[in-house]
């Protein structure tokens, strides 16, 4: 199962690479990971996306909270959550192609951000489900190249992520 864990974690050098070595270190796997300051700059916020059953979940999160950067942490997928990722994508787009590649992006709620006579590069911004959607919508034959930022998460309502 999929895991969404967000880490509150202390702004310093080093911090991300123990988190990182510490997945390393016992061979989990980190699909998506971003980092960003947080309102207080001595903190940042880390969230990572992660497959694993409950079992190996909880021990993930055992040992994260034994580092000392870890200031506090949560599995977003526990509860109501919202998770968003940003992707860039360049398409071919040349003849008929381009009407239907743009009726596509509309529908998605994407964005056409840059233009050539061939290629379009649109931005879509929704859960990962939503940009696989896509890309299947479109056609792999199409995709150039694809950025994806990884996921961002928050959980719903009054719970927030905080000292």
């Amino acid at each position: 199962m999929r895991h969404i864990i967000s880490i509150l974690l202390e702004n310093e050098p080093g911090a991300l690479s123990r988190v990182v070595g510490l997945f390393a270190q016992r061979g989990y796997n980190i699909e998506t990971l971003t980092v960003a300051p947080t309102e207080d700059n001595t903190l940042s916020r880390l969230t990572m996306t992660t497959n694993g059953d409950d079992r190996k979940i909880e021990q993930i999160t055992k040992q994260l909270n034994k580092l000392i950067e870890v200031v506090k942490l949560v599995d977003l997928s526990e509860g109501a959550h919202i998770e968003r990722e940003l992707m860039l994508i360049k398409v071919k787009a040349v003849g008929a192609q381009r009407a239907e590649i743009k009726r596509t992006a509309d529908i998605f709620r994407g964005q056409v951000v840059d233009v050539s006579p061939s290629v379009y590069t649109i931005q879509l911004t929704g859960t990962t489900d939503k940009l696989e959607a896509f890309i299947e919508a479109i056609g792999p034959g199409c995709v150039l190249e694809t950025v994806r930022s990884g996921v961002s998460g928050i959980s719903r309502g009054e719970k927030i992520l905080s000292l």
